[in-house]
């Protein structure tokens, strides 16, 4: 259901504590016998869906919020393009470890980079051009006690006077409605006002989608890829005092890696073992970095597959041994698997462009064993690898 501002407002009031509880009691089941047994205990229609929409948002929360997720509220699309709290914590412990007081959070959504600011002390005036969802932000502000340090304004970013702020947070809207937007220009606020905040407040951080171009990052930034879990969830721009290298890749929590983002990798044959390195390690360009801290090669120099006469333990690529390798046709391939009684396989691809999911339909396997089989190429010529992952 679409949430009046109005009608938000009642469920972040007092009043509204007592209708989640109840959503929160009888959400277990039917979404319409849910519905029922609040009408039947005196909570209007609307409220009791809107009360019934945030129980089932909360739930699905969890994943990025944890624990904060129980208290905070949500709107679909807020929730779905809100900062993960981990990675939003590390943004806000980088920009206290700055000496940062006073942060402009332009296009806040829902608050998860304002709340993470707000909790490391820092007093942050967050934007939002949409009245539900600044309304939201201000909710959270509240519910996890941080009001004091938080200041909620409905405005147009491309209007806020930035006079005074120790740091630009802006994170610019990639979607209209439900469709994704990937032209730059048309994000909102557009690229040529987000793009212009490093020259007006140095100290400013874009955050970006993972597929931004490289060309598009500001001078003298610092570009940087975080993966939670082997999946990419942004790219940043730390610009100003704050870039302290040309390109990072956080494995959030498990590692760094930088470099300049430009360097080039050995090239040679393939070796026995396959490196596949994390999508951050990837998007930042730092492959050539990856591959020097496993004395690894390319065996093509514009595909990121590392590899090694041995296994290397990594944080930063997972690892395939390499059993066989052949120069791809579907019947060879089929051949191959089928000798060694595959009947189930992962297929990796860099460099191809092959349909995976025709090829395993076509592939037609059965059999007790199971394959990893990569598809790229070696010195310009498309091969099928046949592998298992190490553990």
């Amino acid at each position: 259901m679409v949430v009046r501002p109005e009608l938000f407002a009642r469920l972040a009031a007092p009043e509204g504590e007592p209708v989640l509880a109840a959503a929160t009691h009888v959400s277990r089941g039917d979404p319409l016998a849910a519905a029922q047994a609040l009408r039947a205990r005196g909570v209007p229609a609307d409220l009791g869906a809107a009360a019934l929409t945030q129980v089932e948002l909360r739930s699905r929360a969890g994943a990025k919020f944890g624990a904060d997720a129980a208290r905070m509220f949500f709107t679909r699309a807020g929730l779905e393009q809100a900062t993960r709290g981990p990675v939003a914590a590390r943004h806000a412990a980088r920009l206290a470890a700055a000496g940062v007081g006073t942060l402009v959070d332009l296009g806040c959504g829902i608050g998860a980079d304002t709340l993470a600011a707000a909790r490391a002390g820092i007093a942050v005036t967050a934007v939002e051009a949409d009245p539900l969802t600044a309304a939201v932000a201000a909710a959270n502000a509240a519910a996890l006690g941080l009001a004091d340090r938080v200041t909620v304004r409905c405005a147009d970013a491309t209007e806020v006077d930035l006079a005074g702020a120790d740091a630009v947070f802006c994170d610019p809207a990639r979607r209209t409605g439900t469709t994704r937007v990937f032209d730059p220009a048309a994000y909102s606020p557009p690229w040529a006002f987000v793009a212009d905040l490093p020259r007006r407040v140095p100290r400013t951080v874009l955050k970006l989608a993972p597929g931004i171009d490289h060309a598009l990052i500001p001078a003298g930034a610092e570009a940087e890829w975080v993966s939670v879990n082997g999946d990419v969830v942004e790219a940043a721009a730390w610009c100003g005092p704050l870039a302290r290298v040309p390109r990072r890749a956080t494995l959030l929590g498990r590692a760094e890696l930088t470099g300049s983002g430009t360097a080039g990798a050995p090239v040679g044959p393939p070796r026995r073992y396959l490196h596949d390195p994390d999508g951050a390690v990837v998007r930042s360009h730092l492959v050539a970095e990856f591959a020097a801290t496993i004395g690894g090669t390319l065996a093509d120099p514009s595909i990121a597959y590392v590899y090694t006469d041995e296994p290397a333990a990594t944080p930063y690529a997972r690892c395939l041994e390499i059993a066989e390798r052949l120069p791809f046709s579907l019947k060879r391939l089929r051949a191959a698997l089928r000798e060694r009684g595959v009947g189930r396989v992962e297929i990796l691809k860099r460099g191809s462009a092959v349909d995976v999911q025709r090829l395993r339909r076509d592939l037609r396997l059965s059999g007790p064993a199971a394959a990893s089989v990569v598809l790229t190429r070696v010195a310009g010529a498309p091969v099928a690898l046949i592998g298992s992952p190490v553990p």
